[in-house]
């Protein structure tokens, strides 16, 4: 009796132990930024996955106006012409979905 309590406790400790490890951790690194601010090394350069029309429709989210000759890079980053309050900005867009001028 004494060694299937034993054995059973075994049991418990190593599961709980494999449990612990599958557990999942929050991504150090994003692909798509859930807040406003743009990563201070923007843009960044990396694998995108946004379509012209998304690359188009973020940046516009952003307050730019007249989008136009977006042209994704070999670094993943879209670059196009805005305007930004009415004067004519170079524009990019990172696949961390920052959008930053030049």
């Amino acid at each position: 009796m004494r060694s299937i309590s034993i054995i059973a406790a075994a049991t418990l400790v190593t599961a709980s132990a494999f449990a612990a490890d599958l557990t999942p951790t929050a991504p150090h690194n994003p692909a798509v930024k859930t807040t406003a601010g743009n990563n201070p090394g923007a843009p960044v350069a990396g694998a995108n996955s946004f379509t012209q029309r998304e690359a188009r429709s973020r940046i516009a989210a952003r307050g730019f106006s007249n989008i136009s000759a977006l042209k994704k890079d070999k670094n993943g980053i879209w670059h196009g012409k805005a305007l930004k309050d009415g004067t004519p900005v170079n524009v990019s867009l990172d696949y961390e979905g920052n959008v930053v001028t030049q």
